[in-house]
């Protein structure tokens, strides 16, 4: 019989009436990177938080290495050997790198009363030598860039020799060069023998760095598959219990003028970037991370204060350019990090839709229920958001509905100009294709859309033209042909010689 360095048999959590997790076996092997995939409710950070002695599991049991473990605590996770990396960076950004990685397991003085810091960066630039020499134990970790961070994750789960490292969307704030980095860590780390559990929404890198994979749906584990037997289609059909469409890119771009952008700058961040978005075209903006994308956004949607530049729509100059201006001219934004940008958690959906446009559903300072009820009822059927209870406190949706709220809010207000800044990140398979699918349909009503992603391939599957920028400039323009994964890395990266 093969031997499992991790082997979790008939794990079953109830929440309440709800059935987090329903008799779920999940296995993996010594020196294998495992996926854990499902849509967004799957159940995949329920099985982690009972892994990582975050949450008690109400049945079922854990064996490392064959041997019987009880999950109590995340001390007793990390007695087994077992670490987790999650999305959400764990550290204190004042404090050094080595401080960080010795944050809560501090190396003492032979008296137990001194933190030892001698031998705590001693043993930190030991590690971070293996990982990336680069890296000070010194420095402020908020210096580092993002992949750096990742890299000091994975160094404190090297303090303790973990065997089994579980890493949740390890590369939702990484760059393309940045997950190539990571995926050489990660066959590292293989070749002496870690197990790896790997959780992403992105199949380019479950192909890529994974061996197998376990399927979640509803809380069950709904197959357990060889990567290298399967395709993207095959493994998405099994996460969703039906077959995707696959979008076929359809053009509705017309010749009518909707957004005309300036010369507009906001110091080193973004300059002197001028375009113009037509009714029913989809632009879209690629580039590395710290290019100047997110920023462009904002200055277009009045959030952050243009040094200089002219922003039109319809023809019509957006003057006093603040957000209500920009509102009021027709301008909507779907920021990147919609927890913390885009929503009021603690609110109803409907009220969370009638954000920016609260004037049309109000009279004499009341709210007109009825009217807001029937709006809300009609844009979120429109655009599916299921379960459709517009009563509903958005901060219990999954993603792809608090981004369906986000998006119908500007169906709301009647906006003409859509800014979509990283409009998938941290979504489910079968909710991306229904993002995909609203897009393409407001592109049809004749609204001018702007997409921001890192993903090259979404950018590609989704846009009509596409502006590369870097470093704050807007750097090519590529149509058609042109528009493919190499011109679009060479002109973000710096090679002007690109064949278009």
């Amino acid at each position: 019989m093969e031997q499992y360095r991790l082997t979790m048999r008939g794990i079953s959590k109830t929440y309440g009436n709800a059935a987090a997790l329903q008799d779920v076996d999940f296995s993996v092997k010594p020196g294998e990177v495992h996926a854990l995939i499902g849509e967004n409710g799957a159940g995949k950070s329920t099985l982690l938080n009972i892994l990582s002695g975050v949450r008690a599991a109400d049945s079922g049991e854990i064996s490392v290495n064959g041997q019987p473990v009880q999950m109590k605590n995340p001390l007793s996770a990390r007695h087994a050997g077992i670490a987790m990396i999650h999305q959400e960076l764990q550290h204190v950004p004042e404090l050094s790198v080595a401080q960080n990685m010795f944050l809560g397991r501090p190396l003492t003085q032979a008296s137990g009363l001194w933190v030892n810091k001698k031998a705590q960066l001693a043993r930190a630039k030991l590690i971070l030598n293996q990982l990336d020499p680069t890296i000070d134990p010194n420095e402020p970790i908020k210096n580092l860039k993002v992949s750096q961070q990742q890299i000091v994750e994975i160094a404190r789960a090297m303090l303790d020799d973990a065997k089994i490292i579980a890493m949740d969307e390890p590369t939702s704030s990484l760059t393309p060069r940045e997950f190539d980095r990571l995926a050489e860590l990660i066959a590292d780390l293989k070749s002496i023998g870690v197990s790896l559990i790997y959780v992403s929404h992105k199949m380019n890198e479950i192909f890529k760095v994974c061996d197998r994979a376990t399927i979640m749906r509803d809380g069950r584990q709904v197959g357990v598959v060889n990567i290298a037997d399967e395709t993207e289609e095959s493994i998405v059909a099994k996460m969703v219990g039906r077959k995707i469409d696959k979008l076929e890119h359809n053009s509705w771009a017309s010749e009518r003028e909707v957004l005309r952008v300036d010369k507009l700058s906001r110091g080193k961040y973004v300059q002197s970037a001028s375009f113009r978005v037509h009714a029913g075209e989809v632009l879209g903006i690629a580039g590395l991370v710290g290019a100047g994308r997110t920023e462009l956004l904002k200055l277009i949607a009045g959030i952050d204060k243009r040094s200089s530049g002219e922003v039109f729509v319809n023809d019509q100059p957006v003057r006093n350019h603040n957000v209500s201006a920009a509102i009021r001219a027709g301008i909507g934004l779907v920021p990147e990090d919609r927890k913390k940008e885009g929503i009021i958690k603690e609110r109803a959906v409907k009220m969370n839709m009638a954000l920016p446009s609260m004037r049309n559903f109000t009279f004499g300072g009341m709210i007109r229920k009825a009217k807001l009820n029937q709006v809300a009822l009609e844009v979120m059927g429109d655009l599916k958001l299921r379960p459709l209870s517009i009563d509903k406190t958005i901060g219990t949706l999954s993603g792809g509905n608090q981004q369906k709220v986000i998006i119908g809010r500007w169906v709301a207000a009647d906006a003409q100009v859509f800014l979509f800044d990283e409009p998938t990140r941290g979504i489910d398979i079968g909710a991306k294709s229904e993002i995909y699918n609203l897009i393409e349909k407001l592109a049809q009503a004749g609204k001018a859309i702007i997409v921001v992603s890192s993903e090259m391939t979404e950018i590609i599957r989704i846009s009509d033209r596409v502006l590369v920028m870097r470093e704050g400039k807007i750097t090519r323009e590529l149509q058609g042909d042109a528009i493919t994964e190499d011109n679009i890395a060479r002109f973000a990266i710096n090679d002007l010689d690109a064949v278009v």
